[in-house]
Protein backbone atom coordinates (compact mmCIF):
# COMPACT_ATOMS: atom_id res chain seq x y z
CA UNK A 1 0.00 0.00 0.00
CA UNK A 2 1.64 3.22 -1.08
CA UNK A 3 1.40 6.65 1.31
CA UNK A 4 -2.16 8.35 1.18
CA UNK A 5 -1.89 11.28 -0.91
CA UNK A 6 -2.91 14.53 1.21
CA UNK A 7 -4.87 15.90 -2.38
CA UNK A 8 -7.07 12.76 -1.87
CA UNK A 9 -7.48 12.54 1.38
CA UNK A 10 -8.68 16.45 1.53
CA UNK A 11 -10.83 15.71 -1.49
CA UNK A 12 -12.27 13.13 0.67
CA UNK A 13 -12.83 15.19 3.54
CA UNK A 14 -14.76 17.96 1.34
CA UNK A 15 -16.77 15.58 -0.40
CA UNK A 16 -18.04 14.11 2.81
CA UNK A 17 -18.62 17.35 4.03
CA UNK A 18 -20.60 18.62 1.32
CA UNK A 19 -22.69 15.43 0.40
CA UNK A 20 -21.62 15.84 -3.14
CA UNK A 21 -19.34 15.03 -5.99
CA UNK A 22 -20.27 18.43 -8.12
CA UNK A 23 -20.21 20.85 -5.02
CA UNK A 24 -16.70 19.69 -3.76
CA UNK A 25 -15.61 19.76 -7.62
CA UNK A 26 -16.74 23.88 -7.46
CA UNK A 27 -15.41 23.85 -3.55
CA UNK A 28 -11.89 22.98 -4.49
CA UNK A 29 -11.83 23.99 -8.02
CA UNK A 30 -11.02 20.87 -9.52
CA UNK A 31 -13.61 19.21 -12.63
CA UNK A 32 -16.21 16.62 -10.88
CA UNK A 33 -14.35 14.09 -12.93
CA UNK A 34 -11.53 14.94 -11.49
CA UNK A 35 -12.82 14.68 -7.83
CA UNK A 36 -14.18 10.92 -9.36
CA UNK A 37 -11.01 9.64 -9.71
CA UNK A 38 -9.37 11.17 -7.24
CA UNK A 39 -11.75 8.90 -4.94
CA UNK A 40 -11.44 5.95 -6.65
CA UNK A 41 -7.80 6.14 -6.86
CA UNK A 42 -8.20 6.37 -2.55
CA UNK A 43 -10.27 3.81 -2.12
CA UNK A 44 -8.48 1.67 -4.53
CA UNK A 45 -5.51 2.38 -2.63
CA UNK A 46 -7.13 1.30 0.67
CA UNK A 47 -8.73 -1.33 -0.87
CA UNK A 48 -12.15 -0.53 0.34
CA UNK A 49 -15.52 1.70 -0.34
CA UNK A 50 -15.17 4.95 1.52
CA UNK A 51 -18.07 6.71 -0.58
CA UNK A 52 -21.59 5.57 -1.08
CA UNK A 53 -22.88 7.09 -4.20
CA UNK A 54 -26.80 7.51 -3.79
CA UNK A 55 -26.81 9.06 -1.72
CA UNK A 56 -23.15 10.21 -1.15
CA UNK A 57 -22.54 9.28 2.70
CA UNK A 58 -19.79 7.67 4.17
CA UNK A 59 -19.75 3.85 4.41
CA UNK A 60 -18.38 2.33 7.82
CA UNK A 61 -14.39 2.56 6.54
CA UNK A 62 -15.33 6.00 5.34
CA UNK A 63 -16.04 7.42 8.34
CA UNK A 64 -13.10 5.28 10.18
CA UNK A 65 -10.85 6.89 7.73
CA UNK A 66 -12.41 10.62 8.41
CA UNK A 67 -11.74 10.52 12.33
CA UNK A 68 -7.91 9.95 10.87
CA UNK A 69 -8.39 12.45 7.63
CA UNK A 70 -9.09 15.91 10.49
CA UNK A 71 -6.73 15.96 11.94
CA UNK A 72 -3.91 15.07 9.90
CA UNK A 73 -4.96 17.81 7.41
CA UNK A 74 -4.49 20.41 10.09
CA UNK A 75 -1.10 18.85 11.62
CA UNK A 76 -0.15 19.37 7.36
CA UNK A 77 -1.19 22.66 7.45
CA UNK A 78 0.14 23.47 10.29
CA UNK A 79 4.08 22.34 9.67
CA UNK A 80 3.83 24.49 6.46
CA UNK A 81 2.33 27.96 8.46
CA UNK A 82 5.00 27.10 11.63
CA UNK A 83 7.71 26.32 8.65
CA UNK A 84 6.35 29.70 7.06
CA UNK A 85 6.78 31.95 10.12
CA UNK A 86 10.10 31.06 11.01
CA UNK A 87 11.40 31.76 7.55
CA UNK A 88 9.67 34.44 6.86
CA UNK A 89 10.07 38.19 7.18
CA UNK A 90 8.82 40.21 10.70
CA UNK A 91 5.16 40.72 9.84
CA UNK A 92 3.10 43.31 10.44
CA UNK A 93 -0.57 41.57 10.65
CA UNK A 94 -2.01 41.11 13.71
CA UNK A 95 -5.00 39.19 13.57
CA UNK A 96 -6.46 37.72 17.11
CA UNK A 97 -8.92 35.18 17.38
CA UNK A 98 -10.62 35.02 20.84
CA UNK A 99 -13.25 32.78 22.51
CA UNK A 100 -16.45 36.01 23.56
CA UNK A 101 -15.54 35.46 27.25
CA UNK A 102 -11.25 36.06 27.03
CA UNK A 103 -12.42 39.45 25.75
CA UNK A 104 -11.94 42.08 28.23
CA UNK A 105 -10.01 44.93 29.98
CA UNK A 106 -6.58 43.42 29.70
CA UNK A 107 -6.95 42.86 25.87
CA UNK A 108 -7.88 46.16 25.59
CA UNK A 109 -4.93 47.55 27.13
CA UNK A 110 -2.58 45.29 25.62
CA UNK A 111 -4.17 45.77 21.99
CA UNK A 112 -3.81 50.00 22.86
CA UNK A 113 0.23 49.14 23.84
CA UNK A 114 0.94 47.55 20.96
CA UNK A 115 -0.99 50.17 18.49
CA UNK A 116 1.51 52.83 20.39
CA UNK A 117 4.14 51.02 19.17
CA UNK A 118 3.30 49.84 16.06
CA UNK A 119 1.18 53.19 15.36
CA UNK A 120 0.80 51.72 11.33
CA UNK A 121 -1.14 48.39 12.54
CA UNK A 122 -4.81 47.75 12.43
CA UNK A 123 -5.54 44.83 14.79
CA UNK A 124 -8.59 42.72 14.36
CA UNK A 125 -9.97 40.53 16.73
CA UNK A 126 -11.89 37.31 15.57
CA UNK A 127 -14.79 36.16 18.18
CA UNK A 128 -14.79 32.32 17.72
CA UNK A 129 -15.88 29.27 19.30
CA UNK A 130 -13.44 27.27 21.30
CA UNK A 131 -13.62 24.10 19.08
CA UNK A 132 -12.27 25.96 15.80
CA UNK A 133 -9.55 28.28 17.49
CA UNK A 134 -6.67 25.92 18.28
CA UNK A 135 -6.55 24.48 14.41
CA UNK A 136 -6.64 28.13 13.08
CA UNK A 137 -3.60 29.02 15.56
CA UNK A 138 -1.84 26.28 14.25
CA UNK A 139 -2.11 26.92 10.52
CA UNK A 140 -1.90 30.42 10.66
CA UNK A 141 -5.52 31.46 9.77
CA UNK A 142 -5.29 33.48 13.17
CA UNK A 143 -1.89 34.74 14.69
CA UNK A 144 -2.98 34.24 18.16
CA UNK A 145 -5.60 33.41 20.49
CA UNK A 146 -7.13 33.65 24.04
CA UNK A 147 -9.40 30.70 24.63
CA UNK A 148 -11.47 30.17 28.10
CA UNK A 149 -13.13 27.60 29.68
CA UNK A 150 -13.85 24.84 32.94
CA UNK A 151 -10.71 23.70 34.58
CA UNK A 152 -9.78 22.69 37.91
CA UNK A 153 -7.18 25.72 39.51
CA UNK A 154 -4.50 25.61 37.84
CA UNK A 155 -4.84 22.75 35.35
CA UNK A 156 -4.68 23.36 31.32
CA UNK A 157 -7.55 23.68 29.68
CA UNK A 158 -8.29 20.26 27.12
CA UNK A 159 -7.60 21.74 24.24
CA UNK A 160 -6.97 19.01 20.99
CA UNK A 161 -3.28 18.42 19.96
CA UNK A 162 -2.95 20.13 16.57
CA UNK A 163 0.94 20.99 16.91
CA UNK A 164 3.58 22.21 18.65
CA UNK A 165 2.03 25.93 20.06
CA UNK A 166 2.59 27.37 23.12
CA UNK A 167 -0.01 27.94 25.58
CA UNK A 168 0.26 30.20 29.19
CA UNK A 169 -2.40 30.71 31.48
CA UNK A 170 -3.34 34.46 31.24
CA UNK A 171 -5.96 34.43 34.16
CA UNK A 172 -8.70 32.41 36.30
CA UNK A 173 -12.02 33.74 37.96
CA UNK A 174 -14.37 32.06 40.33
CA UNK A 175 -17.59 30.15 39.07
CA UNK A 176 -21.40 30.68 39.36
CA UNK A 177 -24.31 29.62 38.02
CA UNK A 178 -27.02 32.37 36.49
CA UNK A 179 -30.13 32.00 37.38
CA UNK A 180 -33.31 33.85 37.20
CA UNK A 181 -34.38 36.63 39.39
CA UNK A 182 -36.26 35.08 42.30
CA UNK A 183 -34.70 31.56 42.12
CA UNK A 184 -34.92 29.83 45.04
CA UNK A 185 -31.25 29.08 45.46
CA UNK A 186 -30.55 32.88 44.14
CA UNK A 187 -27.64 34.68 47.00
CA UNK A 188 -26.54 31.53 48.29
CA UNK A 189 -23.17 31.30 49.36
CA UNK A 190 -22.17 28.31 47.80
CA UNK A 191 -23.45 25.32 45.21
CA UNK A 192 -22.18 21.93 44.49
CA UNK A 193 -22.72 21.59 40.83
CA UNK A 194 -23.64 17.86 41.18
CA UNK A 195 -26.91 19.12 43.05
CA UNK A 196 -27.76 20.99 39.76
CA UNK A 197 -27.79 18.41 37.72
CA UNK A 198 -31.84 17.58 37.27
CA UNK A 199 -32.01 21.16 36.71
CA UNK A 200 -33.00 22.95 33.50
CA UNK A 201 -29.86 23.66 31.54
CA UNK A 202 -28.92 25.57 28.69
CA UNK A 203 -27.03 24.22 25.98
CA UNK A 204 -24.80 26.97 24.63
CA UNK A 205 -21.32 24.93 23.53
CA UNK A 206 -19.94 28.52 22.15
CA UNK A 207 -20.00 30.70 25.64
CA UNK A 208 -20.18 27.91 28.03
CA UNK A 209 -19.14 24.55 29.05
CA UNK A 210 -21.38 21.25 27.60
CA UNK A 211 -23.46 18.63 29.06
CA UNK A 212 -20.27 16.55 28.82
CA UNK A 213 -18.21 18.37 30.10
CA UNK A 214 -20.34 19.21 33.22
CA UNK A 215 -20.88 15.68 33.61
CA UNK A 216 -17.17 14.55 33.96
CA UNK A 217 -16.56 17.35 35.96
CA UNK A 218 -19.03 16.30 38.69
CA UNK A 219 -19.21 12.44 37.68
CA UNK A 220 -22.67 12.44 37.80
CA UNK A 221 -25.52 12.15 34.67
CA UNK A 222 -27.79 14.60 33.92
CA UNK A 223 -27.52 18.19 33.13
CA UNK A 224 -29.62 17.24 30.09
CA UNK A 225 -30.53 20.77 28.15
CA UNK A 226 -34.07 22.17 28.00
CA UNK A 227 -33.09 24.59 25.31
CA UNK A 228 -30.18 25.20 22.88
CA UNK A 229 -28.43 27.88 22.32
CA UNK A 230 -26.35 28.29 19.19
CA UNK A 231 -24.05 31.82 19.04
CA UNK A 232 -21.40 33.43 20.73
CA UNK A 233 -23.99 36.54 21.76
CA UNK A 234 -23.94 36.82 25.71
CA UNK A 235 -26.79 39.26 26.12
CA UNK A 236 -29.09 37.00 24.64
CA UNK A 237 -27.96 33.61 26.53
CA UNK A 238 -28.73 36.11 29.48
CA UNK A 239 -31.86 36.87 28.29
CA UNK A 240 -33.11 33.11 27.87
CA UNK A 241 -31.62 32.56 31.51
CA UNK A 242 -33.91 35.52 33.29
CA UNK A 243 -36.93 34.58 31.13
CA UNK A 244 -36.67 31.11 32.52
CA UNK A 245 -35.65 28.91 29.91
CA UNK A 246 -32.26 27.21 31.95
CA UNK A 247 -29.88 27.66 33.99
CA UNK A 248 -25.90 28.29 32.56
CA UNK A 249 -22.13 27.96 34.39
CA UNK A 250 -20.15 31.86 33.82
CA UNK A 251 -17.61 33.33 35.21
CA UNK A 252 -18.41 35.35 38.22
CA UNK A 253 -17.69 38.82 37.27
CA UNK A 254 -19.65 38.72 34.14
CA UNK A 255 -22.70 38.23 36.81
CA UNK A 256 -22.53 41.58 38.34
CA UNK A 257 -25.27 43.89 38.20
CA UNK A 258 -26.83 42.09 34.72
CA UNK A 259 -30.64 43.51 34.88
CA UNK A 260 -32.82 40.09 35.63
CA UNK A 261 -30.02 37.39 36.63
CA UNK A 262 -29.10 36.35 40.12
CA UNK A 263 -26.37 34.35 40.84
CA UNK A 264 -24.90 31.64 43.20
CA UNK A 265 -20.90 30.64 43.36
CA UNK A 266 -20.19 26.97 42.44
CA UNK A 267 -18.12 25.09 46.18
CA UNK A 268 -17.96 22.20 44.89
CA UNK A 269 -15.90 20.46 42.89
CA UNK A 270 -12.92 22.99 42.49
CA UNK A 271 -13.83 24.83 39.52
CA UNK A 272 -12.77 27.81 38.13
CA UNK A 273 -13.03 29.61 34.78
CA UNK A 274 -9.73 29.91 33.02
CA UNK A 275 -8.54 32.00 30.29
CA UNK A 276 -5.09 30.38 27.94
CA UNK A 277 -3.16 32.78 25.25
CA UNK A 278 -2.13 30.13 22.84
CA UNK A 279 0.12 31.06 19.94
CA UNK A 280 3.02 29.16 17.71
CA UNK A 281 6.30 30.56 17.06
CA UNK A 282 6.02 34.41 16.43
CA UNK A 283 8.55 36.32 14.45
CA UNK A 284 9.39 39.82 16.22
CA UNK A 285 6.34 42.42 15.63
CA UNK A 286 2.88 43.43 16.84
CA UNK A 287 1.70 39.52 17.48
CA UNK A 288 4.90 38.89 19.31
CA UNK A 289 4.22 42.46 21.63
CA UNK A 290 0.86 41.56 22.06
CA UNK A 291 1.50 37.73 23.54
CA UNK A 292 3.96 39.24 25.84
CA UNK A 293 1.88 41.78 27.07
CA UNK A 294 -1.25 38.84 27.78
CA UNK A 295 1.23 36.80 29.66
CA UNK A 296 2.89 39.12 31.63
Amino acid sequence: MAAVDPQQLRTFVTVTRLASFSEAARDLGYTQSAVSQQIAALEADLGTALLGRRPVAPTAAGRRLLEHAAPLLVRLEAARADVARLAGAPSARLVLGATPLAVGAALGHALGEVRRVFPQVEPVVQVLAQGVLPAQVATGEVDLALIDGLAAPSDPLPLPEVGPLTTVAVGEQPLAVALPLGHPLAGRPGLALADLSAARWLDAPDLTPTADRLRAATGTDGFRPATRYRGTDLHGLLTLVAAGHGLTLLPAPVLARVPGIASAPIAAPRLVHRTELLHGSLPEGPAALLARLLAG
